[in-house]
């Protein structure tokens, strides 16, 4: 009979460009089964974006002079709700943009952002809006870490940037091997099992 893991062993660390995937059990309404893009992870703290976590608004309605945008807006985090913020694969050619992982970007000149949405050369594959972002303060996310509040693993692009995929948890999960594909089959509520 095969033994099952429950408490998988997470050899990962934290750092730019890795997932953080949120235990089963989680309990806070912000990260209940998310999972979140970090950004950034250094002494200082750590800040990212929660990617499967979204709001019903246009984006053409958040911001001013652009076309319809067929897209759906993530709610990143609890920090800074009423600030836009985006990721793109456009590259070092919008200028101030910051590289995360693979052809992942992070900000930069947003007018340059609006130019290529008017004309057309930038579609919904290519840039995602976040409304607020997740940060954790100096230790804060190591702590949360050794609770086991979170799983870290690596990202593809694919994963990243695909606002359609409803089941982003429960794949994130599945793609880390066996022991944790067993969490992604934790019903929501065990009290109701």
């Amino acid at each position: 009979m095969e033994h099952l893991n429950f408490n998988p062993d997470n050899l990962l660390s934290p750092a730019k460009g890795r997932l953080l995937i949120s235990e089963p059990f989680l309990e806070d309404p912000h990260f209940k089964r998310t999972v979140i893009l970090l950004c950034e992870h250094n002494e200082n703290g750590s800040f990212g974006f929660v990617l499967n976590n979204y709001v019903s608004l246009k984006v053409e309605a958040l911001i001013s002079g652009l076309i319809p945008f067929n897209t759906k807006i993530s709610i990143g985090g609890p920090v800074q709700k009423n600030s836009i913020f985006y990721i793109h694969t456009l590259g070092e050619s919008i200028s101030g943009s910051v590289h995360i992982a693979e052809d992942i970007y992070l900000g930069g000149d947003f007018e340059e952002i609006k130019t290529l949405i008017n004309s057309g050369v930038a579609g919904t594959k290519d840039i995602r809006f976040f409304l607020g972002y997740s940060g954790w303060g100096k230790e804060q996310l190591s702590y949360e870490l050794k609770e086991k509040s979170w799983i870290v693993s690596e990202s593809t692009s694919e994963q990243i940037m695909d606002t359609r995929n409803i089941n982003l948890w429960s794949q994130s999960l599945r793609a880390m091997g066996k022991d944790f594909a067993i969490l992604s089959n934790f019903p929501t509520d065990p009290n109701l099992n």
